[in-house]
């Protein structure tokens, strides 16, 4: 009888821890149904409509079939920086003031290609969720992804220059003019999905060097898309639990025809200050500097009328804006772009260029409104908005870490 108390005590406590066990086991199952679902973010970069219509795809018919899917458009200039930072952001180029792959300082007359995060005027996805106490990550072939959009991310990849830990996970990456490269990020992806699942966010942006190298139709065009959606797949099996949202920054056009404005300009007497090719950046193998668009600067306001009247007659220029109404009818930031932005028809690009006018045999790019329809998915996202909200592409992760 003496011992009786004692074992009393023993249940007594016993039941409390037990209780306390449960408690805690029942918090930390309810702290993971609050928590914010896992989502992969990917900019299937050039994967335009047509590109989707003359692929199989099952993840991709899968994912259109059971979740989200709408043809939206894209931000213009139909080029990467642009709609990258718009689709990172959440916003359009007059909040974020991404205009272009390349950036004329009109004060130091220096031409510079947009890799620094200091030009992103607006808070990243990853700072948003980091907000919030989620971590997340970004992954590009091209390397000047990982320098413009990087703010916010704890994990920042690029499969054009890794880091000896990714070598060693993964082997060697592929040379950046190849398809070969998305395969291998698509790798990187999957291994974070499987390695870090406290990672809330991946960020996934391809190269889009096949589609500027090979048509929806051409056996390459379809080997590759055919070894991504399989790769989807795999990333799919590797977080059932996670939304996969998708879309592009722009489609692409096969182009007959180039002009360099500054040297079109100069041979009627009317000297420009500049140039430039919306779609220029470093992979001139992509386009060779060539784009659908251009900023013209002028070399005095007063030019405005007979720079316009002069390029009004180029064969192939489809609308020549002003700076304001450009500004004011794409939502561009005003003091990011040229006095006049000059839009290309479907077959016509703009770059610098040997001589007045050229043609590039097998030259596919983008930039005009000929390239601005694009696909999206959302797929598996429990909180996503109805399908009227996807406009565009920049709307496809707008909703997300809003506060």
């Amino acid at each position: 009888m003496t011992n009786l108390p004692g074992r009393r005590t023993l249940l007594k406590y016993g039941t409390a821890a037990a209780a306390s066990l449960a408690l805690g086991n029942f918090a930390n199952s309810q702290n993971k149904a609050n928590a914010p679902q896992r989502t992969v973010v990917i900019m299937f970069d050039g994967f335009g409509p047509g590109y989707l219509a003359e692929s199989k795809m099952p993840v991709l018919a899968q994912w259109k079939r059971d979740g989200l899917y709408k043809q939206v458009a894209g931000v213009m200039p139909s080029v990467t920086n642009v709609n990258n930072a718009s689709i990172c952001c959440g916003a359009w180029p007059e909040t974020h003031g991404i205009t272009a792959n390349s950036y004329f300082d009109e004060k130091s007359g220096e031409e510079l290609y947009v890799e620094s995060a200091d030009l992103v005027l607006a808070p990243t996805l990853f700072e948003r969720a980091g907000r919030e106490g989620v971590k997340s990550a970004l992954l590009s072939s091209k390397a000047k992804t990982a320098t413009l959009l990087l703010r916010g991310a704890e994990i920042v990849l690029t499969a054009e220059n890794p880091s000896p830990e990714w070598v060693q996970k993964l082997g060697p990456a592929p040379v950046i003019y190849s398809a070969d490269i998305n395969y291998w990020l698509m790798g990187a992806a999957i291994n974070i999905l499987k390695a870090r699942p406290d990672i809330g966010v991946l960020y996934v942006h391809t190269t889009d060097y096949p589609m500027h190298m090979w048509a929806p139709e051409a056996p390459e065009s379809k080997e590759h898309l055919a070894r991504m959606d399989d790769l989807f797949g795999q990333a799919m099996k590797a977080a059932p639990d996670a939304a996969f949202l998708a879309t592009a920054d722009h489609g692409m056009n096969a182009k007959s025809l180039c002009w360099d404005l500054e040297q079109v300009c100069a041979g009627k007497g009317v000297p420009i200050r500049k140039a430039v090719s919306t779609g220029r950046d470093r992979y001139m193998k992509h386009h060779r500097g060539c784009s659908g668009a251009v900023y013209v600067y002028l070399k005095d306001p007063k030019d405005a009328a007979r720079v316009r009247d002069i390029l009004s007659g180029v064969k192939g220029v489809e609308r020549i804006l002003a700076r304001e109404e450009a500004a004011r009818e794409f939502k561009l930031m005003a003091s990011r772009i040229g006095h006049l932005v000059v839009l290309g028809d479907k077959d016509t690009v703009f770059g610098e260029l040997d001589a007045e006018r050229e043609s590039f045999p097998g030259l596919r790019s983008h930039g005009s409104l000929h390239e601005i329809d694009i696909p999206l998915f959302v797929y598996n996202a429990k909180n996503a908005p109805s399908a009227n909200y996807f406009n565009h592409n920049l709307d496809l992760a707008r909703w997300m870490y809003q506060g």
